[in-house]
């Protein structure tokens, strides 16, 4: 991990502007740990695409070693998160963000999530960013699944007060079943470096006691080309086998430590609305 990697308190500014080219990937790390009510922490190293939903015909593009909706060693697929092979990605995500009241359409989304490798893929989270036309984030789509093939979105408009210059603040209610051995009854507070020079995602998972999980990811930018994809892809093989097996190895080992089973509720709508207001968590 290069020095800049390594940096602490990096902020928006510093971080740079968001990246202007069709495709981007990020490689970094995952770390989760949990904080009662015994400690459990993992981490592993990952890579993630980042796609601009207006220029996937460029994206495409790119490299020999990388196709949107076509097979290849490394794919995007649209249906992988609109959920419909008939439905544009944009399409999908800008009916999103009307439905949470954004009067106008994004000037541009990115998305930021993990590739197709060999045609296998799993997103524990997608994380679309929607700017308007002076650059600014207007509205956030987190994407969420769980292992049970089910999906939840989570769609917040930016409010005031939530940009900062240490990045995005953000907080809403856990509305879908995640982990078996987490309860439903939490809150999610999303601290975002939105992408630039790097990218970093904290989310801290609380209790009406406070602090129960925090899962982070923190990565750096690199070009998309066939040289990267053939390094990545040989430093991090098999990446979503990698992921589905780190689940379940870490839910295994929770187990064993006594972690309490948690049994699966029925799912929730697919899209909740954050409303769009201030709140006391963006004031701190």
């Amino acid at each position: 991990m290069s020095k800049a990697h390594q940096r602490r308190g990096i902020d928006v500014e510093r971080n740079g502007p968001a990246p202007t080219v069709a495709a981007a990937l990020y490689s970094g790390e995952v770390m989760h740990q949990r904080m009662k009510p015994f400690g459990h922490r993992f981490h592993y190293r990952v890579f993630s695409l980042m796609v601009d939903l207006d220029r996937l015909g460029e994206a495409d593009r790119l490299s020999a070693l990388f196709s949107v909706n076509a097979r290849n060693l490394v794919a995007f697929h649209e249906k992988d998160h609109s959920g419909s092979a008939g439905m544009g990605l944009r399409s999908y995500a800008d009916g999103l963000l009307a439905e949470a009241g954004l009067t106008l359409p994004a000037a541009r989304i990115l998305l930021v999530c993990y590739p197709r490798i060999l045609g296998y893929v799993f997103n524990p989270i997608s994380v679309y960013y929607a700017y308007d036309a002076d650059e600014r984030l207007v509205a956030m789509i987190y994407e969420v699944r769980n292992t049970f093939g089910e999906r939840h979105t989570y769609v917040c408009p930016v409010g005031s007060g939530e940009m900062t210059s240490g990045g995005l603040r953000q907080s809403c209610d856990k509305l879908f079943h995640v982990s078996p051995f987490i309860p439903m009854q939490m809150r999610y507070h999303f601290r975002m470096l939105p992408p630039g020079e790097e990218i970093r995602w904290r989310i801290l998972e609380t209790d009406p006691e406070g602090p129960l999980l925090a899962a982070t990811f923190s990565g750096r930018q690199e070009a998309m080309t066939t040289a990267t994809l053939l390094s990545l892809t040989a430093r991090i093989p098999f990446l979503t086998l990698k992921i589905v097996a780190g689940i379940h190895w870490e839910a295994l080992k929770l187990w064993l430590k006594g972690a309490k089973y948690i049994p699966r509720p029925k799912a929730p709508p697919p899209v909740s609305i954050k409303p769009q207001r201030m709140t006391l968590e963006a004031a701190e």
